[in-house]
């Protein structure tokens, strides 16, 4: 594994260390191609700014910071600065415009609300039977991968339902189509396995591998440490043998400017 465009900074709260560290750590283990793609800022209409997203006063120093060490480690690594986002439909848009006009080079999927996280949001990976709670989550991960704009889809298989697993199924695949019809890859997450997550969930991945969906894999780095992880790699690698998945290795990075008229 010589990529990984999953990588947090500090700025979003939730994660640790210094940018220059993950680089450094990334490069003495052979990363040729890495991306830096931290929560998306965003203030919604009444002034709600969450907390685990780059605060909007910071978003500009995030670029800033990135553009001088890719300069700095430019004959060493291949760096892209980016974020990850939600696809929000009453919102997506003007987040869209939000991260042009920072000038970000490719944006990932991390749909961590079954619906729009304010006011009332519910996430992703909060246990629910209710058919229209994995409905929507679906519906709004499969119009994100139709809106072109997402180089991948990070853990696609976050959402945690625990209801009829024939409905599961059927939900599911559409997800795994959309990916494989679009050709915008699937990751598998190590952040989960590193935490031992409800994900990779491998009903998931069977499905994708039945459907032949483009896969690729995502340190999900929110420490230094994780800015390369060999031992989830190697529970990775099983599963793509396990399921006979379409491993893509890198992805093609995917202008963002595209999805916008």
């Amino acid at each position: 594994m010589i990529h990984n465009y999953h990588t947090h900074t500090y700025r979003c709260g939730h994660a640790s260390g210094k940018e220059e560290e993950y680089i450094k750590r990334a490069i003495e283990n052979g990363i040729k191609y890495m991306g830096f793609s931290d929560h998306a800022p965003f203030v919604f209409p009444d002034g709600y700014e969450s907390g685990f997203r780059v605060p909007f006063s910071q978003a500009k120093d995030y670029v800033l910071e990135l553009s001088k060490l890719r300069e700095k480690y430019k004959n060493e690594i291949d760096l892209k600065i980016g974020f990850e986002m939600e696809y929000y439909p009453s919102h997506f848009n003007k987040m869209l415009q939000n991260i042009i006009d920072l000038g970000i080079e490719y944006l990932i999927l991390g749909q961590h609300y079954l619906y729009e996280e304010h006011p009332d949001g519910v996430h992703s990976n909060a246990a629910t039977d209710r058919v229209e709670d994995l409905q929507n989550y679906v519906s709004c991960v499969v119009k994100a991968i139709e809106s072109g704009v997402f180089t991948y889809v990070a853990h696609p298989d976050m959402v945690r339902f625990t209801g009829d697993v024939e409905v599961y199924q059927q939900e599911i695949r559409q997800i795994c189509v959309a990916s494989r019809t679009f050709d915008i890859p699937l990751e598998i997450n190590f952040l989960g396995i590193r935490d031992n997550r409800n994900y990779p969930n491998e009903a998931f991945w069977e499905i994708a591998g039945q459907e032949k969906s483009p896969v690729t894999f995502g340190f999900d780095a929110h420490n230094v440490e994780s800015a390369f992880d060999g031992q989830s790699l190697i529970k990775a690698q099983k599963l793509v043998d396990k399921y006979n998945l379409n491993y893509i290795g890198i992805p093609k990075l995917r202008p963002v400017f595209n999805g916008v008229d």
